[in-house]
């Protein structure tokens, strides 16, 4: 089993939040635990004061805090 792919139980979908809202993108994947990147664009996002990237188990989250039309 360790040399099996990690899949897409659910995958990410498009979420709309009022701006100054905190947006919450997330995924289940088949695996637990799995390497995750999220990426804008070519840019690979950080755990900053503007994310939070949480992963527990096969669920991985991305919380865009106070969500502006540039974080589309």
């Amino acid at each position: 089993l360790q040399g099996l792919p990690v899949l897409f139980k659910h995958w990410l979908k498009n979420e709309e939040v009022e701006e100054g809202r905190t947006a919450v993108l997330f995924c289940e994947l088949t695996k637990p635990n799995a390497h995750v990147e999220w990426r804008k664009g070519d840019t690979v996002l950080q755990t900053s004061d503007k994310y939070e990237i949480r992963q527990e188990g096969t669920r991985v989250e991305l919380l865009i805090y106070d969500a502006e039309a540039q974080d589309a």
